[in-house]
């Protein structure tokens, strides 16, 4: 099980639209005809968990249409993360989040569900998401509408997936970057405040003394280099 093996399946259905489509046809085989022409998104989740071997980590309950029901499953697992804005920084590549266009973080709200592909900072998630003008796109999103998030127990493995494809930044690199954005929402969540929270701002000489106190607590070579070992202490696995 893995995350990268859950966002690839994702990756695969984009740009698959209308319904009866794939997923929903798989869905209704399994659980009913009146799932042929349904709400998708959740239904897209099940699918693409199915087809990655990720269907006991993203699933705690089973086969699900319904987000709602989703959500308790995460929460009856202690897998669910209420959509705070310091919980949306601290979330990962493959979470489910889940979203609910009236702003609340109620898990019993919801009203839409997507993978994140991406953690961009400033309290954006770059999502692939079903049911979405009826077809599976990708999304940028961000925490006024994120209800939350349950994190699958994919297993030990997932960091390496996640991080591989992060660049190594450091001092200098611009604030335009999503990485240089993204390191600057974990540095906040790991209580750096000094980083400050305008999200394109350079990596400049604070960030770089904030990077080298957190390397030196994670006892990694304190170069103030971003790269692999950095990001994983950064995204709390280490």
């Amino acid at each position: 099980m893995s995350a990268a093996k859950m966002i690839a399946a994702a990756r695969r259905s984009l740009g698959m639209s209308g319904r009866p489509n794939p997923i929903t046809r798989e869905y209704a085989a399994r659980n009913g005809k009146e799932y042929l022409r349904a709400s998708w998104c959740d239904m897209a989740i099940t699918y693409w968990a199915r087809h990655s071997g990720n269907a006991s980590a993203v699933l705690p309950g089973g086969d699900r249409a319904y987000t709602v029901w989703h959500v308790d499953d995460f929460e009856k697992a202690g897998r669910w993360h209420a959509g705070t804005a310091s919980a949306v920084a601290r979330a990962r590549p493959g979470d489910i989040v889940f979203f609910d266009w009236g702003g609340s973080d109620r898990g019993g709200s919801v009203d839409h569900v997507g993978v994140v592909e991406k953690v961009l900072g400033g309290g954006r998630l770059q999502t692939i998401e079903a049911n979405t003008g009826d077809a599976v796109k990708r999304r940028v999103r961000a925490t006024g509408v994120i209800a939350g998030y349950g994190r699958p127990a994919y297993g030990s493995g997932w960091m390496e997936d996640a991080v591989k494809d992060l660049p190594m930044i450091s001092k200098g690199a611009k604030g335009s970057n999503e990485a240089v954005q993204t390191a600057r929402g974990l540095l906040l969540a790991r209580s750096h405040p000094e980083v400050g929270t305008r999200m394109d701002r350079d990596f400049d000489a604070t960030m770089d003394k904030a990077v080298r106190a957190v390397q030196k607590w994670a006892k990694i070579e304190n170069d103030g280099i971003i790269g692999p070992d950095t990001w994983s202490v950064l995204l709390r696995v280490r």
